[in-house]
């Protein structure tokens, strides 16, 4: 998708499109440039405008919203759909939730929070039109082509985005973001297996993939593989000691299976985790 316009955006956050335009000329997001120098916005940039505009409304100065934007740009998961996490401001501090994880946990006066899944419902149907234009246009689209659509559609449509994931495979077998984003799609439908099997693919093309590892652990351990999954877990830690889930999955599955030296371990990492 090229992003979005101005138009599309001032629609979506509910601000006039010469507020869009003063936020860019303050600094506070630089957007892509069109074929005609039109401004295309991400739905990251969506994130910032409209974390800029509570900001805003809260009566911080514009040179505190641009750190915290700063902030919140350096900390946003890379390359992963954002419809999971949630944003809080806290005294013009921005705090990031994804899952159990929570980044820069700070107090103040100031707070509010919304999550990105409605913001994300409401830019589905621009995402949808322009994916059928695009498949409409008869382009050739490479395996990344492919997967960028699928991250984008995975906000409002996940049956198309596991189209576009397939279609990325197709072209790339060894390409290992469709695998994991395509395994956690069949996995959260109900397909463990088939969500294990995209896993270990991702693995197989990419061995110090923490977060495949970490998913394939869970998808496993829904099966009821708790060996396998252990083995998952401990693999998933190694990579990403900074995991505090997986280290909580390691240590509770390592209890069932009776290694409680192992799991007291990780119960102590995921604890010394948690209290940052």
């Amino acid at each position: 998708m090229k992003g979005y316009s101005t138009r599309e955006v001032a629609k979506l956050l509910s601000m006039s499109e010469a507020a869009v335009r003063g936020y860019v000329r303050a600094g506070f997001l630089s957007p892509d440039r069109g074929p005609r120098r039109e401004m295309r916005f991400s739905f990251q940039d969506l994130v910032f405008l409209r974390t800029a505009g509570g900001l805003a409304e809260a009566g911080l100065k514009p040179q505190r919203i641009r750190r915290a934007l700063s902030r919140l740009r350096g900390r946003m998961p890379d390359g992963r759909p954002l419809t999971g996490v949630r944003l809080a401001v806290e005294g013009g501090r921005v705090v990031v939730e994804e899952g159990a994880r929570r980044w820069q946990p700070e107090s103040g006066q100031i707070l509010f929070d919304f999550g990105l899944a409605d913001l994300a419902k409401k830019a589905a149907p621009i995402v949808r039109r322009a994916f059928r234009e695009a498949q409409h246009d008869g382009a050739a689209l490479s395996a990344e082509d492919w997967y960028d659509w699928g991250c984008e559609l995975e906000r409002g449509s996940p049956g198309e985005a596991i189209d576009a994931y397939r279609r990325a495979l197709a072209l790339d077998a060894g390409h290992a973001d469709a695998h994991v984003n395509l395994g956690r799609l069949l996995h959260e439908s109900g397909d463990a297996e088939g969500g294990a099997r995209h896993y270990e693919a991702a693995l197989a093309a990419r061995p110090d993939d923490g977060t495949a590892a970490y998913n394939l652990g869970v998808a496993l351990e829904d099966l009821g593989r708790l060996p396998e999954a252990r083995l998952a877990y401990l693999k998933a830690t190694r990579l990403d000691p900074g995991n505090a889930d997986a280290h909580f999955n390691a240590a509770t599955l390592a209890e069932k299976l009776g290694r409680f030296a192992e799991a007291l371990r990780h119960l102590r990492e995921y604890r010394k985790l948690t209290r940052r």
